[in-house]
């Protein structure tokens, strides 16, 4: 595509050199820069991409997209176009959008968007709508499908480039749908500038990156940004059961339809009956049995539900295939031992998603068995939300196991010292430090008796742990299975 054609419509404050030129791809890693690219410099959290321009020109960049040009380049001396725009961040999105053909034009994009169950649920219509007979991608944290094929994924939400490179990928692989998590950095960090949502869901708030936003009203606004940018053609599906449910869409263009398991709704569940396997559901009058369990899974459904409504599926057709299924890796999978004891794998990280997953296991338990926990918190993040995840699983289980999740950076024992302030001396004595996380969930195999539930939490799908910059191999279904015997 010509340069001229990407910056059309940009807000530019210098332009330099020839924009008649063919740009072949663009890229915002000097690293990946080859003949024939843009490159643009964004400042990110880490490093400012403008550093890297000298390199990105040296590799064969023909334009640059940036801010200012750095003193250290001799415009005399290279035929290399320079685009100069107001913020990188803003309009890397948009120029993406572009270059890659307007992919959203083309199919319909759901994004999902709340601190937990977006995996789940863009996971879930992602597999309904395949099995309903249609072409469908997803981005996800899991990872990225266009159709079966498989695509790794790093972040929640890609960069722009990628994602729309990925989207341009499902347009001309035929997909009808996408359906993306959309996270809050990507929001407040312009990553899904330019694209054209056809619907948006929320599904519920709490504490998380607060190391990032620093405050809850911080990134109560960047979600709410997302609602806030749709267009009066797209729909929203909102959790009304979330004191934020009705917040979000106060000042959205698009038409807002709303779901809950207590308050009238458009959208109405009621679970009737939960086991460890699964539940009975009351959707909107007509009962199903589904393959989840817990209210927080409940709520996933009905989001699920509601938005296969919303674009035009029949209800009772919606229903069947929700109940054919499964979930998805790592959230509530659960593990049996020939000895009676029942291992549940999820990714709960946040204090709120603790709280949900060990109630959901306590209503089906009872006072039949007893619930041990494994737990960690990930290094170099939000150190407050550390001992409230450590008074969450200790006020709802029998016995406590503090360990490792991916300290990164950040001394393990530092870690779980933060989460054990949280508890009072009573608690301490329920509870149990072990720094290994493999050696934790062997203890927690261990003290288990049948009938027993023990849920280890926080890493879920994850097959690593990310211990001073390196990744090992690291997968708590591996272990429980090796400790257990299965």
């Amino acid at each position: 595509m010509k340069l001229q054609d990407i910056i059309n419509g940009l807000k530019t404050t210098k332009i330099i050199g020839d924009t008649s030129i063919n740009i072949n791809e663009l890229h915002i890693d000097s690293r990946k820069v080859t003949e024939g690219n843009l490159f643009i410099a964004m400042k990110g959290t880490q490093s400012d991409g403008h550093m890297f321009i000298p390199k990105a020109i040296e590799a064969g960049a023909k334009a640059v997209l940036c801010e200012y040009i750095p003193e250290e380049i001799t415009l005399q001396e290279n035929s290399v176009s320079f685009i100069c725009v107001p913020n990188t961040e803003e309009i890397t999105g948009k120029v993406a959008t572009q270059f890659y053909g307007n992919p959203t034009k083309q199919l319909k994009l759901i994004g999902v968007t709340g601190t937990n169950g977006k995996t789940t649920i863009a996971t879930l219509l992602f597999q309904m709508f395949r099995q309903m007979g249609h072409k469908v991608g997803l981005l996800s944290t899991v990872c990225n499908y266009i159709e079966e094929q498989k695509i790794p994924a790093t972040h929640t939400t890609p960069d722009p480039i990628t994602l729309n490179r990925l989207l341009s990928k499902m347009v001309e692989s035929g997909c009808e749908y996408a359906f993306m998590e959309v996270s809050s950095h990507a929001i407040a960090q312009h990553r899904i500038a330019g694209l054209d949502f056809a619907g948006g869901i929320f599904t519920n708030l709490t504490r998380d990156h607060l190391d990032y936003h620093k405050t809850v009203e911080n990134y109560l606004k960047a979600k709410k940004m997302f609602f806030d940018n749709l267009s009066k053609d797209a729909f929203v599906v909102t959790n009304i059961d979330d004191k934020n449910g009705q917040v979000m869409t106060q000042n959205t263009a698009a038409k807002v339809a709303t779901y809950s398991q207590r308050s009238l709704s458009d959208f109405k569940g009621r679970i009737i009956e939960s086991h460890l396997d699964g539940m009975l559901i009351d959707f909107d009058g007509q009962e199903t049995a589904v393959q989840f369990v817990g209210k927080f899974n409940a709520s996933n459904l009905l989001a699920v539900y509601g938005t296969a409504i919303m674009l035009g599926k029949d209800a009772e057709e919606t229903l069947r295939v929700l109940s054919t299924l499964t979930p998805v890796s790592g959230r509530f999978e659960t593990i049996r031992s020939p000895k009676g004891i029942t291992a549940i794998v999820d990714y709960a990280h946040t204090p709120d998603a603790i709280a949900n997953v060990l109630g959901s296991i306590q209503e089906v338990v009872g006072s039949h068995g007893e619930i041990i926990t494994v737990v960690g918190a990930g290094g170099n993040r939000d150190k407050g939300k550390r001992p409230l995840m450590a008074q969450e699983a200790i006020k709802r289980s029998n016995r406590l196991i503090i360990t490792s999740d991916n300290p990164r950076y950040e001394e393990p024992t530092d870690i779980i010292n933060d989460m054990l302030l949280g508890l009072s001396d009573e608690q301490l004595r329920n509870t149990l430090s072990i720094t290994d996380r493999r050696e934790a969930i062997r203890t927690a195999c261990m003290m288990a008796k049948s009938g027993d539930v023990i849920l280890v939490a926080g890493k879920g799908h994850e097959d690593y742990q990310e211990i001073k910059g390196v990744k090992y191999h690291f997968d708590d279904k591996e272990e429980i299975k090796k400790a257990m015997g299965v």
